[in-house]
């Protein structure tokens, strides 16, 4: 049975420079769990993208990706953002190997929302392929690799914007991992959004395509997620708040936000 972990690090929790993050990897590295972490890096992407007179813009939580940004994409996640949370991790002494995601996802262009709904994206990418032999061999030798939501295409660019949660998904399939834990900018998934009091706790993976539809914007990637996860190979997917310090290490411990199941 695996006993690899893969960790989407994305949202506010990114923001954190207290060492969190770090903390709660090295409670799963003492649990004897393999991590592999997939980042994002929205809010980077969107600074520069302003500082260059582009306008981000989002079609069904999708980024619009033309060829100008996807130069921005791909600059910023792996030569930024990639090798900045790498560092982080290594200065509080976790074993972290920065890798580009378009050496190991394959992709081709996204044509439909999750709804189905017909769609041009520019250049997003729809994985295709994950090869997992880089990161079970950083696994194997007690490294944290740290992967950027890039993919590689045959097309004319070689490379694709890939939704980081569906990168992770994918990866989290791909490696029959225990868990896929998404830390994100809210506590879980909502039934109703945004009634606060609608948070999902837990839902079977079943339960949750029946409703797939029903999410909007940056949750339904999520979702999205969590579906293709399951259906990938990973067991469980539990969607915490990146911003809670405490919620990473509830997760651990099986609790808190919400979990999908098999």
């Amino acid at each position: 049975m695996s006993n690899t972990l893969v960790v989407k690090y994305g949202g506010h929790a990114m923001s954190d420079d207290s060492g969190l993050f770090a903390q709660a990897l090295a409670q799963a590295l003492a649990k004897n769990l393999r991590v592999a972490v997939v980042h994002g890096g929205a809010p980077q992407v969107n600074a520069e993208l302003t500082a260059r007179g582009i306008t981000p813009h989002f079609i069904g939580g999708f980024r619009y990706t033309d060829l100008a940004t996807l130069e921005v994409v791909t600059e910023v996640l792996e030569n930024r953002v990639g090798p900045a949370v790498t560092a982080a991790l290594i200065a509080h002494s976790i074993p972290a190997v920065s890798l580009s995601g378009r050496r190991i996802v394959k992709a081709e262009k996204l044509t439909r929302l999750v709804d189905g709904t017909s769609v041009d994206l520019g250049y997003v990418g729809r994985i295709t392929a994950v090869d997992v032999d880089q990161i079970q061999s950083l696994l194997d030798q007690g490294k944290v690799p740290v992967i950027s939501p890039v993919a590689s295409n045959a097309d004319e660019t070689g490379a694709l914007n890939a939704n980081g949660d569906l990168v992770a998904a994918a990866i989290a399939g791909a490696l029959d991992a225990v868990a896929l834990i998404v830390m994100t900018d809210v506590p879980g998934i909502y039934r109703n959004w945004p009634d606060r009091g609608s948070l999902i706790s837990s839902i079977t993976r079943d339960e949750l395509f029946a409703i797939k539809d029903s999410f909007e914007e940056g949750m339904a990637p999520k979702v999205a997620a969590c579906l293709e996860a399951i259906d990938n190979g990973a067991r469980a997917v539990r969607i915490i708040d990146g911003k809670d310090p405490l919620a990473f290490a509830m997760a651990l411990e099986n609790s808190g936000g919400t979990l999908v199941s098999a």
